[in-house]
């Protein structure tokens, strides 16, 4: 049986995984549009700086989170004075951390499925007087959504089990920030701890097994209805 502090971190996963995930999803499909159907300069630039996460090392990508959004950073400064919101060591910080080492994944998913979308589709719905959302919430979306459903799962994946840039930004904090992966972390550092550590991992097994049945039941739903 788990522990009441061990249900915590099992808890604050699946919270800060979940955050993560929705955010950066919406966040990904927004660049990806803009990556897949807008030619602008600097377009290349922006496509490396969204994948620079991927070849980054997790503690960088939390070391630059701490540095722009850190209360004595220029977002983070700004966000506590003007609106007294606190990122860093927090559950939403750890969330942030989390979205950003997944984002790059999510992006990569999407913009292949709306580029996998046909473009005279959106031409034949705006000739018939179809303004950009409804182009894109009643064909784009709807036909891309396979590669939505991916990025989610990647995505919840990825930040279910994301350590280092969640332990530089937000920290360790039981109850706060101690995700799974960081209660393993802790586990494994006081004697005897195997066997907690052993548990923990299973169930982070469980929950990403979890979450990946649950979407391929989500995306057979999404295929069935739009073979409707």
């Amino acid at each position: 049986m788990l522990t009441p502090e061990e249900w915590e971190a099992l808890r604050l996963s699946l919270r800060i995984a979940g955050a993560a995930t929705f955010w950066g999803l919406i966040a990904a499909t927004a660049f990806a549009w803009l990556l897949a159907r807008v030619r602008f300069p600097g377009r290349f630039l922006l496509d490396a700086l969204l994948h620079a996460p991927l070849i980054l090392p997790p503690v960088v990508i939390g070391f630059v989170l701490l540095i722009l959004f850190g209360t004595q950073g220029p977002i983070g400064r700004w966000l506590d004075e003007v609106w007294g919101i606190r990122l860093a060591f927090t559950a939403a910080g750890a969330s942030l951390a989390a979205g950003v080492s997944a984002f790059p994944l999510m992006l990569r998913a999407v913009r292949l499925s709306i580029e996998g979308v046909d473009p005279r589709l959106e031409e034949a719905a705006r000739s018939l007087g179809a303004g950009p959302w409804d182009r894109a919430f009643t064909i784009v979306l709807p036909l891309a959504l396979p590669g939505l459903v991916a990025a989610a799962v990647v995505g919840f994946a990825a930040a279910l089990g994301e350590f280092g840039a969640v332990i530089t930004f937000a920290a360790n904090i039981p109850g706060e920030t101690q995700t799974l992966p960081l209660a393993i972390y802790a586990a494994l550092q006081v004697p005897g701890g195997e066997g907690a550590a052993a548990r923990l991992s299973g169930i982070s097994f469980a929950a990403a097994l979890a979450g990946l049945l649950l979407s391929e039941l989500l995306l057979r739903i999404g295929r069935r209805r739009a073979g409707r």
